[in-house]
């Protein structure tokens, strides 16, 4: 499998880098890179998976955070952890906290926000 995320430099320049599936045959940096990347996607923004993202847009201005859209992400992606919880965190923007642990058992914890 492979999937692409960005990363940025200490400047702020956007480069794609591709995720693959891993020696030992292990997805797991596939599946949070794509989960990742659809906790950053606007709904209806793909043309080929409207119905994957958060609105966000809306989000931010009615105020109210998109805690129905993080548990479907959860749902959608918890079958390919031992574990993963998003979790909301006291802030004024919808801002979340993703703790996984992969099918080798090790832990990837990481703020997004969204």
């Amino acid at each position: 499998m492979r999937t692409y995320g960005r990363t940025y430099d200490e400047y702020g320049n956007a480069t794609w880098v591709e995720v693959t599936t891993d020696a030992n045959g292990y997805n797991d940096a596939v599946y949070v890179t794509a989960l990742i990347q659809c906790l950053k996607l606007n709904l209806g923004e793909s043309p080929f998976w409207a119905d994957w993202g958060i609105p966000a847009r809306p989000s931010v201005m009615t105020q109210v955070f998109p805690d129905y859209w993080m548990a479907l992400m959860q749902q959608r992606f918890a079958s390919h952890f031992t574990s993963l919880t998003l979790t909301k965190l006291p802030s004024t923007t919808p801002t979340y906290q993703i703790s996984v642990i992969t099918q080798q058992g090790s832990s990837i914890e990481a703020v997004i926000a969204v």
